[in-house]
């Protein structure tokens, strides 16, 4: 059976095969050496296999409610690390290839580097493009990226999360989804190793966050309303009014955070698809959702969480008039590639989702990185 051990640079959880002395990290490329049988079966003992080794000398506190109720006492200070992970996706040369997911990831990170002063060392970017074989998009390796981003978080922090690529569904039978699929992401090596579905992305990234502890996602997919499957979803018109919805499974099941706090914007409901276009950049293809995220921040437009999601909606929805334009993009959707074999035309449409853990006021709560 194979035990999980922490990489000694960055803290990545990693299987360790059974008798090896020495594990190189998937990550950072770093060595960790294994400690004898004896300090090893001592460690795994702690219930908290992905915990950050340097809080162990104190006692953590009970997990409070999962729906984010704080706790007494004052909030912690707004400092801490910065942290993302950018997930660009192009599938090239298969017949599910998008044009513009790479230039996304590209610009977030400028975006995160110089509006937000994320530390370049602190943001993991998985793409084709890059030439270190443990940062291409694959499963594997998407699934240490998340786990790299909320290992050892501590009060302050803030991390992020994008994607960019293919979304799609699929049947959900535990009974846990209200309109009865499972959301899902496609890494590079979807049609061998499968695909992310939302739990597994939930339980990894939403239920660890503890208190203090903020995370944003952006997820520019097909069928990515609910990607994250937080409990509550903003439902809002053309008109700026909204209401959150409840999405918490009746099963009982869990979906909130221990404490912290997780929200996330998505391209499109969840029975929707989302553009793969050069319509609005006019220059190069982009994600839709990507480009007009990245234009409400720009524009001034990102005060409070109410403003961007106006703010896209519109600008997806002026660009999607002016000459189907919008409508002619690839859309990044598994489903709708694997129908119509390329681009569908003809006025599609998109509305882009904010979910949270909690309800509050869109357009008084300041948006922060």
């Amino acid at each position: 059976m194979m035990m999980l051990v922490n990489c000694s640079h960055c803290r990545t959880p990693l299987q360790l095969p059974p008798g090896a002395t020495s594990i190189r990290c998937v990550v950072c490329q770093a060595v960790t050496l294994i400690a004898e049988p004896t300090a090893r079966a001592a460690e795994s003992q702690s219930p908290y296999p992905y915990s950050d080794r340097r809080d162990e000398a104190q006692p953590r506190p009970a997990a409070p409610s999962p729906y984010n109720h704080a706790p007494p006492g004052p909030p912690p200070p707004a400092h801490g690390r910065k942290k993302a992970v950018i997930v660009g996706i192009s599938y090239r040369h298969s017949r599910h290839e998008l044009k513009g997911c790479i230039n996304d990831a590209k610009c977030m990170k400028y975006l995160l580097l110089n509006k937000f002063q994320f530390p370049e060392p602190s943001i993991l970017m998985l793409t084709e493009e890059e030439t270190d074989p443990y940062r291409t998009p694959t499963l594997h390796n998407m699934r240490m990226a998340m786990y790299w981003l909320v290992q050892g978080c501590q009060p302050g922090d803030s991390l992020f999360f994008h994607y960019s690529g293919h979304g799609s569904q699929q049947r959900n039978y535990d009974g846990t989804e209200v309109d009865g699929f499972d959301e899902t992401l496609c890494p590079l090596d979807f049609e061998t190793r499968g695909m992310l579905v939302d739990d597994e992305i939930n339980a990894t990234l939403v239920r660890p966050l503890p208190y203090g502890v903020r995370l944003h996602a952006v997820i520019d997919a097909c069928h990515s309303g609910t990607a994250l499957d937080l409990p509550f979803l903003c439902r809002m018109n053309r008109s700026g009014q909204y209401v959150w919805e409840d999405h918490r499974p009746r099963t009982g099941v869990l979906k909130g955070t221990s404490g912290g706090e997780a929200i996330s914007f998505s391209g499109c409901d969840d029975d929707q698809t989302s553009a793969d276009t050069a319509a609005l950049s006019q220059i190069a293809s982009t994600g839709a959702m990507t480009f007009c995220f990245i234009q409400a921040i720009e524009r001034g437009q990102g005060t409070t969480y109410g403003s961007i999601l106006n703010a896209m909606r519109s600008a997806i929805r002026s660009t999607g008039s002016e000459s189907s334009a919008l409508g002619g993009g690839v859309v990044t959707s598994l489903l709708t590639m694997l129908i119509t074999g390329g681009s569908v035309s003809g006025g599609l449409r998109q509305e882009p989702q904010l979910t949270a853990v909690q309800p509050f006021d869109v357009y008084t709560r300041p948006f922060i990185l």
